[in-house]
């Protein structure tokens, strides 16, 4: 079994709040767990409005299929207009 960990460092600018904040990161979650069947956490940055780092977690027979999904997840976030990824990385166990 292979596990894939994608991070993710976003920039939220349209958050003036961290009400605002949790608004953006609760409707990408709800889409990325619904639409790829991902597990998704903020990690860090929690009291910081504009910036939020988040891990997508994914289980695999191969690592092919954990790499297609965690890009797909990237390729999906980076196309919201909600937030823009600053940085991400990917690691497989």
């Amino acid at each position: 079994m292979i596990i894939g960990v994608l991070h993710l460092e976003l920039a939220i600018d349209t958050a003036d709040s961290l009400k605002q904040k949790r608004v953006v990161l609760n409707r990408l979650r709800d889409h990325v767990r619904r639409r790829f069947n991902v597990s998704f956490a903020e990690i860090a940055e929690n009291e910081v409005w504009n910036r939020a780092e988040l891990a997508v977690v994914t289980a695999a027979n191969q690592q092919r299929h954990a790499n297609r999904v965690l890009s797909k997840v990237v390729d999906f976030v980076n196309s919201s207009r909600d937030c823009e990824i600053e940085d991400f990385s990917m690691e497989f166990l």
